[in-house]
């Protein structure tokens, strides 16, 4: 028989109470008990162990043959059971949880206590432990069992293989967990150029530093209320901002329209309209008069005037000239 690395990598104890697995019990009795651990040990000796002829190997096997007989079953049996039971709260802290574990079913089966066998007791465990965090994992929508299984440490090829998923994908969810790490060094920063303000100031900051919500009611703390109350506030100085814009775009458009006709001093009319008469003397286009009206500050309410009812300019001179 080959001998695979898993199985010769195990202690001996724990392959011997695993092969007791397989055993009836009932048929225990008599010859039939050196018969089974004969065969046992010649198995164990094909699985690369030393057993049939080592006195203290064999004397191992024997005794463990005792305890099984005295307490009617496999230990094997009774920590698979306890393993099974372990909740992912159990094992938080997976040393605590192989103490327990053991100092529970040390009360039946004495050998576990052993030093020697913690080691082997505290690899189960921690398998335990991978195999709930794996299950717990598959069970969470989109990528959150990839980013769960990373925050929990377990190895990326532990992560690929268990769900399933590509080194490519795995690489895409570990990057974007970099870049919200980035994002909450940012906002950290953010939050200390306005620590001692009010919660509606740091609101407003981060807002301003397009920050996500999520992110915010997270880092500083506060609930959605506080959010949108903030939100309300900056809509309605963003109105008063423009209506003001508005009133000053309004403002600087009149006037570099210049006054009305009705505004317009007489001297300040006749010396327009001698302008215009010179322009449309150069041009009859509309566009060009009113470019050059332009560059001469001449008011758009006489320019208008000079380019739809040109006629009535003489009107207006002789109005000025009084």
């Amino acid at each position: 028989m080959t001998t695979s690395d898993e199985t010769k990598e195990k202690p001996l104890w724990l392959l011997i109470e695993e092969n007791f697995l397989e055993i009836d019990l009932q048929d225990l009795s008599g010859e039939n008990r050196e018969a089974a651990i004969q065969r046992i040990a010649g198995k164990l000796d094909s699985d690369g162990y030393n057993v049939s002829h080592h006195g203290g190997n064999l004397l191992q096997l024997r005794w463990a043959m005792d305890d099984m007989q005295k307490v009617g079953r496999p230990l094997m049996k009774d920590l698979n059971d306890a393993i099974a039971a372990l909740s992912l709260e159990d094992v938080a802290d997976h040393y605590i949880a192989t103490s327990k574990l053991i100092n529970d079913l040390a009360e039946t089966w004495h050998q576990l206590k052993k030093s020697k066998r913690r080691p082997d007791v505290i690899q189960m465990v921690e398998k335990a432990k991978l195999d709930l965090f794996i299950k717990k994992a598959k069970g969470l929508p989109d990528d959150e069992g990839i980013r769960f299984l990373i925050g929990e440490k377990v190895a990326d090829e532990v992560i690929t293989n268990a769900l399933s998923i590509t080194e490519e994908k795995l690489d895409e969810v570990h990057a974007q967990i970099k870049n919200e790490k980035a994002e909450r060094a940012r906002v950290a920063t953010l939050l200390e150029a306005v620590e001692g303000k009010s919660n509606e100031e740091k609101v407003k900051h981060l807002i301003e530093n397009n920050v996500s919500e999520n992110l915010i009611i997270e880092m500083a703390k506060v609930d959605q209320g506080v959010i949108d109350g903030v939100k309300q506030t900056m809509e309605a100085e963003l109105k008063e901002q423009q209506r003001l814009a508005e009133e000053e775009a309004a403002q600087k458009k009149e006037e570099a329209a210049g006054p009305s006709l009705d505004k317009i001093p007489p001297d300040k009319m006749l010396e327009y309209i001698e302008s215009i008469r010179e322009i449309m003397e150069f041009s009859d286009e509309e566009k060009e008069i009113r470019v050059m009206c332009d560059q001469s500050a001449i008011p758009k309410s006489l320019v208008d005037i000079a380019v739809s009812e040109p006629d009535k300019l003489d009107e207006l001179e002789k109005k000025a000239e009084g």
